[in-house]
This record gives C-alpha cells, structure tokens and sequence, in this order.
C-alpha cells in the first residue's frame, strides 16, 4: 500500500511537471475563494450577496459607535431638542460647528457608497450570470439590488445635492471621482426604480424581509417630489395605494389585542411588526429578531428616543415604560404642546399607548411613592429623565435588563407615509381638496376632526406628516427635501438651535474624501 502511493504521489509530481510548461499553467483559478467571480454564478451566491446588501443597508439606522447619529436626523430640526448628549449629534443643532469634518456626515456618506458598491456588483454579476440561473431570477434579483442603490443615491441627492455617480463595481483604489449634476443622479434613480418595478414582487407573493414593488413605487414617488414632477409623483403613488396589496391598520389584532391599546399602537408591538404577523400597512421594514444569528443590532432607538425615567428615586426599568432608555433627545416644545389637541381622545396617535406624558412611580421597594404620579420634581434635571416620548420604539428583553441590543423591527415605509406622500403632490399641483380627502383619510382611522381644502397647506401637510410618523420619519430628510428646514426649524423650535443659515440645509463632503481624491475635482458646498 505505501508502494502503491508513492507511486502515484510521483506520477503526480511528473504531471504538474510536464504541465508547468503550458502557459495557462500559472492562470489563477481559486474556486475557493469568495470573490463574486466565483459566487455570483448561481442562485445561492446571489441569495448570499444580497443578505450581505442588507447588512449593510442596515447599518444605516443601527450602528452604534456613534449613539448621537441618529439624533443628527430629528435634532436641530422642528420636531426634537437635546437630551443626554453623546456628541456626535451636536454640530446638529448648533450648526456653527458644523464642518468638513464632520463625523455624522462622514459616517452616512461612507455608508451610501458602501450600499451603492454591494448593490452595483449584484447588477453586474446578473447581467452576466450563466444560463444556467433563470432569467427571471436574475431580473428579480438585480431590480433588488437597483432599489437599495436608488434608497442610497436619493439619500445622498437630498442632503448633499451633486455627488459622484458610480454605476459599475469599484474593485480597486480611485482618486478621480467628481460631483454629477443633481439632475443627472435624479434620473439616474429614476431609471432605476422604473426598470425595477416590473420584476419585483408584489407583497402577496414576496419572501418576508424582501423589498417589494410597493416599497420601490414609494420611493419613486418621493423622488418624483423632490424633482418637483408632481403629477408623476401623484399617478405613482396613487397607483401604490389602489394596487390592492396593502391597508391601514383600523382594528387590534396581533399579540396583544385583548390586553390595553389601540391599533395604532398595535402595529409597533414585537410580533406584530410584519406583514406575516397582521401588519398589512407595512411596506418595507429591517426585520430583527432574538436569537438568531445576525438578525439582532445594537441599535439605538429605543436609547434615543426612550427617557432615562430610571433614574428618579421610586422608578425601576419596565417592560410597559419602554425598557431602558437614555434620553438622547427628547421632543421638542412644539411636539409636546401644541401639535395635538389638548384632549388626548381627539386623536388616536396622541393617545398614552402611543404618547407616554404621564409617569407613575412603580418601585414596589418605595412604599411612600408606589402607584402615584411624579410629578413636581424639584432640583432635578428632567430633560431626559421624565418628558414625554413616542412608544414606538419601546421593546424589553428580560435577558437584557440594561438594554443594549435591539429585538425590534425598523419599519422604513408604511401605507400611512403613502397618503401624505400623495397629499404633497396633490396641494402641490394646486388640488388642496384632493389633498384634504387624502389627510382625511389617515385622519379618519386616528378619529381625529376632518379637514378641508382651506386648511391645507404644506405646513399643514409636514404638520400632519409628524402626528403621523413621528419615531419612524427621518425628520431631517424630509424637510431638507421640501426646503423647509431653516423656516420651521427656526420658527417651531428656533431657541434650541443656534447658528442655522440656509448654506447649512445640504451636508458637507467629508474632507477625508476630498483629501483623498488626488486626481479628481471634490467640490464643497457652499458654507464648509
């Protein structure tokens, strides 16, 4: 036997000898590798690439180096005001410290090419892929990819305005990029949600988790808005809403239907977050989930938004105050007094399911407290230790009474935004009924008074867009794309910010990409 393979270890040997003299002897072929050369070539390598696209998209709302990121996209506009700071976050709200070098502006641009880089080698590879995977496959797949590249490249056109345009893989170092005309990247996105949309999924028919053609629609018609072509934001957005696929939340049901609650509050409780779960407004959400690999985050919205109300005597952590927050931020004066009606029961999503504005001590161990109302603090910095917040992000986990990681779902798009999308475009096209009968619709489910075309304006709208979306809107986005963030910030919550000019309403380019960009031209905005 030991005869016998030495043998063959020798013709073995003579081989690769009399092999070495070909010239194709010393091409590289490492089937072992993963480089998308050699995992792009079937359905479970794409399948493979794009959970890692979704790794990465996710990050843009769950990365926790920085707890004050997310404070960068609600303070410092109308709708929040410093609570606990972190740091990151200040430059935010005092804009006079708002430089090139930036870390909230580094960290999100880095974060969009790194999207916009996963999501071109996907395209790519499926323009190329085999026969062997199906067409339509590799159609589903790439329209995928195009989504989260439109997501990345509108969410750089809004806050930046002209910026480097990448359609193919970047696989070695480039120093010559240069700012693309905004109208170019515009319909650059455009091309790609409109060559999207006919090969993705409907809801009904998609895996959970998956973009559909409902999320790619809404997008569409954002983007339309921020173009200004308001009739082909209206006739898309109107079409997502009368596809069938998706309906307002208007009756309990999920987990905890029998227990205290409203539907509203209904559709931010785990377990009821996703479509498979009852959740028919839901459009596009990050899913997470406990215990499973890969699938929780240390994100920090519930730190952000959930006050640090643990920190008064005769208060201890709570599964129904929240979990463990910190206090980031908190609302702003406007949000907390004047946006809702006095009478919590004139609208749904002011009620105290949705709208925490009262606190009982509920430390069994204070006997002299328990069960009464704090109120009266005196001495005590409450800004972020007793204020009233949005319940949408409250979530504990038992296993984690200090509350690091996350177990809850982040919902991106729901049939709620649809309406308010479709209201702007109509008032904006002069139709203030149409946009009236759109609001009425969403305020109708909250039972709040009804509207008519008198009242609408786009104030009224952004108004209503918080009632609605406050927790779950990217508050900076929005009124940066409607060119209202220097006007309502500084009229609704003007004494918590300082230094904010018109120059300050796009980001700057980070300046270690200007550095770094040797042989090309990297201009600043205007202001930096």
């Amino acid at each position: 036997m030991k005869r016998l393979a030495l043998a063959f270890v020798g013709l073995l040997g003579t081989a690769q000898l009399f092999s070495s003299c070909k010239k194709d002897y010393l091409n590289e072929n490492p089937p072992s590798l993963y480089t998308p050369q050699t995992v792009l070539v079937d359905s479970l390598g794409f399948e493979a690439a794009m959970a890692g696209l979704q790794s990465v998209v996710r990050e843009q709302y769950t990365r926790a180096n920085e707890q004050g990121l997310l404070g960068a996209m609600q303070e410092g506009t109308d709708v929040a005001i410093p609570g606990q700071v972190q740091g990151v976050e200040v430059p935010y709200y005092n804009y006079t410290l708002l430089n090139s070098q930036d870390q909230f502006a580094a960290v999100m641009w880095s974060w969009a090419y790194r999207t916009i880089n996963n999501a071109n080698q996907i395209i790519a590879a499926a323009a190329t892929a085999p026969n062997t995977v199906r067409q339509g496959y590799k159609n589903r797949i790439s329209a995928e990819a195009r989504f989260y590249r439109a997501y990345a490249y509108d969410f750089l056109a809004t806050l930046w305005g002209d910026v480097p345009l990448i359609d193919t893989p970047v696989t070695s170092p480039r120093t010559d990029f240069t700012r693309t005309p905004l109208a170019t990247v515009n319909d650059f996105i455009v091309k790609d949600l409109t060559t999207a949309i006919p090969s993705m999924f409907t809801a009904s028919k998609a895996t959970s988790g998956r973009i559909t053609q409902g999320a790619a629609q809404q997008l569409l018609g954002q983007v339309y808005l921020r173009m200004g072509k308001n009739d082909l934001a209206q006739s898309t957005l109107q079409s997502l809403i009368n596809g069938g696929q998706y309906k307002l939340i208007s009756a309990r049901y999920g987990v905890n239907a029998s227990a205290p609650g409203d539907y509203f509050s209904d559709m931010f409780i785990v377990g009821n977050q996703r479509r498979g779960q009852g959740n028919t407004e839901l459009i596009w959400g990050i899913e997470q989930q406990l215990n499973i690999p890969g699938a929780t985050t240390d994100a920090q919205h519930r730190r952000m938004w959930v006050p640090g109300y643990y920190n008064i005597k005769g208060m201890v952590i709570a599964d129904s105050l929240g979990g463990r927050g910190i206090g980031r931020m908190r609302l702003s004066n406007w949000v907390d007094y004047q946006l809702y009606p006095a009478n919590p029961a004139a609208d749904m999503r002011n009620s105290k399911y949705n709208l925490r504005r009262r606190f009982y001590y509920n430390d069994p161990s204070q006997t002299a407290l328990y069960g009464k109302r704090v109120t009266g603090l005196k001495g005590t910095d409450t800004i972020f230790y007793i204020t009233p917040y949005t319940t949408k992000w409250n979530q504990y986990n038992p296993a984690d009474p200090f509350g690091y990681g996350t177990i809850k779902d982040i919902p991106m798009m729901r049939l709620g935004e649809t309406y308010l999308l479709l209201a702007e475009a109509q008032f904006n096209q002069g139709n203030t009924a149409g946009a009236a009968a759109s609001i009425n619709v969403l305020r109708t489910r909250a039972k709040a008074a009804q509207v008519s075309a008198s009242d609408i304006t786009l104030n009224f709208i952004l108004d209503e867009r918080v009632r609605e979306l406050i927790g779950e809107e990217q508050r900076r986005l929005t009124l940066v794309r409607t060119g209202t963030l220097v006007e309502r910030t500084l009229r609704l919550n003007g004494a918590s910010v300082t230094g904010l000019t018109k120059e300050k309403a796009l980001l700057p380019i980070p300046q270690t990409s200007i550095d770094l960009n040797t042989n090309g031209t990297l201009t600043q905005n205007p202001g930096y």
